[in-house]
């Protein structure tokens, strides 16, 4: 009877805790940006449906070896790693405040001897105590949704690491891309300045023109030579920076072939709406994860000043001899209930508070902060988008025009009407046209990315974190 009454005593304390706690608050609510955010983005493309989310965007590439490297960036790099270990901890965290909310009941055995002059007494003891501490005030349960707050915060500052680490290989692969076909003007360059030289030479052996002339081929020749160990240090560097990130050791290759026909007009990214962003970005939900932990620990460093009520107990068997120790007759328990009230502490648990409260409102500035943040990104994707697209029609042109004048001037030049040095700067021009051209179509992709960053959709999830059965953490 004894017996049950303690279990039912128990099991009324645990009810209270987790149904019927005082919520001293105070609850969340998302915070006031205090801006006004406007209906849709300044620089929206004109014809653009409504936001949708792509999965693996990059794919409009149509680049098989893209794809290879960011499935392997998000299988092997390490910062996504450590974001997942994090995640781990965050876990384990909250099953270690989580369980605060749970009676405590230990084992403990006795043997204990007396000796009274010439008589001795052995008494044998087996109990179970535990203690339990009743959460009216909400503490223990603000404490545990704080730490459950702070796992989704982890889930999505490893979702936004991954993001960040695929940009960043699928950005450098456009680059490599880039100087591939900048290598490629550069060796065309140096060739025809080195056909320009010969063709200099047999004229002024043949007293046609000037050494003038020669020398001013040679300069043009060794200036534009000088561009490709530049070129190939960058290639190099380029290409270890994306081993790195897809966790191999740094390594570099020869440059690929790049076509001459390589751009593709890509269809515009529907932004959606601004207020999409609140839910479409990581780094944001990641924010407003961690305020709401703030918020309840806010709640928790409240409760912190009111009483503790304790329960104690215990339940097990006391006798004088090992073989009567499980009798009914030596049962022995016991029932009792404590509480603290903090009286003077000399402000502690009140600055805690404050404290809390503080870092609640630093919380909402760094929230509204990314939110700003994400914001401006997006606006200034869609304005660069704008302004290079126009950017390369007028390159195109300027290009067309180039090799225009570099033909004319050529021919004048056979013809005695134009000294060399015009033929010279219509071709370096020309060549300059043409790696202009490639920067502003790196531009433009390297632009893609970044709205597709901005946006936060379409990049896919990260392999799921788990763990061992011996709780080492594997290769996720």
């Amino acid at each position: 009877m004894r017996y049950r009454l303690f279990h039912f005593i128990t099991a009324i304390a645990i009810y209270l805790v987790l149904y019927g706690c005082i919520n001293l608050g105070p609850d969340y609510q998302r915070p006031d940006l205090g801006i006004q955010t406007p209906e849709s983005y300044e620089f929206t493309p004109d014809k653009t449906r409504s936001l949708v989310v792509e999965n693996h965007w990059w794919q409009v590439f149509g680049d098989r070896e893209l794809n290879q490297y960011v499935d392997q960036a998000l299988k092997y790099n390490w910062d996504i790693k450590l974001a997942a270990a994090r995640i781990l901890e965050a876990r384990a965290q909250y099953v270690r405040v989580r369980a605060d909310r749970f009676p405590t009941v230990n084992a403990s055995g006795l043997r204990q001897r007396r000796v009274l002059g010439e008589v001795t007494t052995d008494t044998y003891t087996l109990s179970a105590p535990s203690s339990f501490e009743l959460d009216l005030w909400s503490k223990l349960k603000k404490a545990s949704q704080a730490a459950w707050d702070d796992i989704l915060q982890q889930e999505e500052a490893r979702r936004t690491v991954a993001q960040s680490v695929v940009a960043e290989v699928i950005t450098l692969y456009l680059e490599m891309e880039a100087v591939e076909r900048r290598l490629q003007i550069a060796e065309q360059s140096i060739k025809a300045f080195r056909e320009s030289l010969q063709f200099v030479e047999i004229r002024y052996r043949r007293g046609l023109t000037s050494v003038l002339d020669v020398r001013q081929a040679r300069r043009v020749l060794a200036g534009a030579e000088t561009i490709v160990p530049q070129l190939e240090q960058d290639l190099g560097i380029i290409q270890q920076q994306i081993s790195v990130l897809s966790g191999r050791y740094p390594e570099t290759q020869a440059p690929r072939m790049q076509p001459e026909e390589y751009y593709k007009q890509l269809a515009p990214v529907p932004p959606g709406l601004p207020s999409d962003l609140l839910w479409q970005r990581p780094d944001i939900r990641a924010a407003e994860a961690g305020l709401r932990s703030l918020n309840n620990l806010v709640g928790a460093a409240k409760a912190l000043r009111l009483p503790t009520i304790t329960l104690t107990g215990s339940y097990g068997w006391s006798a004088f001899s090992l073989s009567d120790l499980f009798k009914k007759e030596f049962v022995a328990w016991d029932l009792a209930a404590g509480i603290v009230q903090p009286v003077f502490v000399a402000g502690r648990l009140k600055a805690g508070q404050r404290a809390a409260e503080a870092r609640y409102q630093q919380g909402v500035a760094d929230y509204v902060q990314t939110v700003l943040d994400a914001f401006a990104e997006v606006e200034r994707a869609l304005l660069t988008r704008e302004t290079q697209l126009d950017r390369r029609a007028r390159e195109l042109r300027f290009l067309e025009e180039a090799r225009a004048t570099q033909q004319v001037a050529e021919n004048r030049y056979i013809r005695g009407l134009v000294n060399y040095l015009d033929v010279l700067n219509a071709q370096i021009t020309r060549f300059q046209a043409e790696d202009s051209i490639v920067l502003v179509d790196l531009a433009i992709y390297s632009n893609r990315v970044a709205l597709h960053r901005a946006l936060g959709g379409g990049w896919g999830e990260p392999v799921p974190v788990g763990v061992k059965d011996d709780g080492i953490f594997f290769d996720f």
